[in-house]
């Protein structure tokens, strides 16, 4: 595959009332396109900097970061975003919240029509066809979440770029979304980078799982190659020994060599 996204000896270092803070350190990470990448440390490792980084939310205060050859100056339509937080305008239906993205990014050179039927294909791939005309009040934090989802799918982006998308979803909303997610993927063909608590949701969808180690000065601690074919079942990978061994792998690396030490 193709290399999309590169980032070479990323250094972030915020200014504080108490000095330079150093957020991440030295990172150099280069991402095929079509990839799946989780971002996987304990809090405060600096996952949704180096995140924000790649969407062009964040600059790094040293380094480069490119994408498709060319240096991230700030946020663009190539990247979309997905946040923990789905952001939805309440007044507006899933319909509209999507289509003003839409309309943002190509109102100047496509007509409504067009504009129109980008949504409605964002909206069905997320299975959330039947639920155009509601507002979010009206439905659950999961179809929430999805419309965060085609608002960002909406823009086709090349990279798409999730922040712990599911963390505030119960388990089984959280299992059902991962598993649409994974279609979706598969689908469009998306380069991915997703930050993550989770060990099983990290094994389950990446291609690598990148490990960060604990801040201040945060970098890359070791990165894991995920070689379970696809597609994947979790019934049937709850049974398979290697996803079991890849799953140890992580949680060796975040218990035992990066274990933060008792308050």
């Amino acid at each position: 595959m193709e290399k999309y996204v590169e980032l070479d000896r990323i250094n972030v270092i915020f200014p504080t009332r108490k000095g330079p803070f150093q957020a991440l350190s030295d990172i150099s990470l280069d991402i095929a396109q079509g990839e799946f990448i989780s971002l996987i440390g304990h809090s405060g490792c600096g996952k949704s900097t180096l995140l924000n980084i790649v969407a062009g939310l964040n600059l790094p205060s040293s380094g480069a970061a490119l994408c498709a050859g060319r240096e991230i100056p700030g946020p663009g339509p190539d990247r979309g975003v997905v946040f923990q937080n789905h952001s939805l305008l309440p007044w507006l239906t899933c319909f509209e919240n999507v289509f003003l993205a839409v309309e943002t990014v190509y109102g100047r050179k496509e007509g409504k029509s067009k504009l129109k039927k980008r949504v409605e294909e964002a909206l069905d791939l997320v299975g959330l066809a039947h639920a155009t005309h509601k507002r979010p009040h009206e439905i659950s934090g999961g179809m929430k979440q999805r419309v965060g989802i085609a608002r960002a799918l909406a823009m086709n982006p090349k990279v798409l770029l999730m922040d712990e998308p599911f963390g505030a979803l119960d388990a089984l909303t959280r299992a059902h979304l991962q598993d649409e997610l994974m279609k979706i993927v598969a689908e469009t063909k998306s380069t991915v980078v997703m930050v993550t608590h989770d060990v099983d949701e990290a094994v389950l969808l990446s291609d690598r799982i990148v490990m960060m180690t604990n801040g201040p000065a945060a970098t890359i601690g070791d990165i894991l190659s995920v070689d379970l074919p696809r597609p994947r079942s979790r019934l049937q990978l709850a049974e398979n020994p290697h996803y079991h061994h890849l799953r140890g792998k992580v949680l060796e690396f975040l218990y035992q060599r990066q274990m933060r030490p008792a308050a």
